[in-house]
């Protein structure tokens, strides 16, 4: 248990923050299943447009400080080679 004022406070505001960096995760996860069933359902136009939408969430997640830039790189690297291999 926190044993001064500030210990507590920052206790809060670490949960807070957690339950933040949790709902930005999992809108991330999200984005990245959509683009990938709709990968697999080898719809050109809605895989185009998903895969835009998981681009942005994982640029986002990198300026909230939620994924490492590198991870990011490596994430939209590999979003882009599965796109590129449905379409060509």
């Amino acid at each position: 248990m926190a044993n001064t004022k500030t210990a507590v406070k920052r206790t809060k505001i670490t949960h807070r923050r957690t339950l933040r960096n949790a709902s930005l995760k999992a809108a991330l996860r999200t984005a990245i299943r959509k683009f990938e069933n709709s990968a697999a359902g080898a719809n050109y136009e809605e895989a185009r447009l998903t895969l835009k939408k998981a681009l942005v969430a994982i640029d986002k997640s990198v300026t909230k400080g939620i994924l490492h830039k590198n991870n990011a790189a490596r994430k939209k690297s590999r979003l882009d080679r599965r796109f590129n291999k449905m379409t060509g």
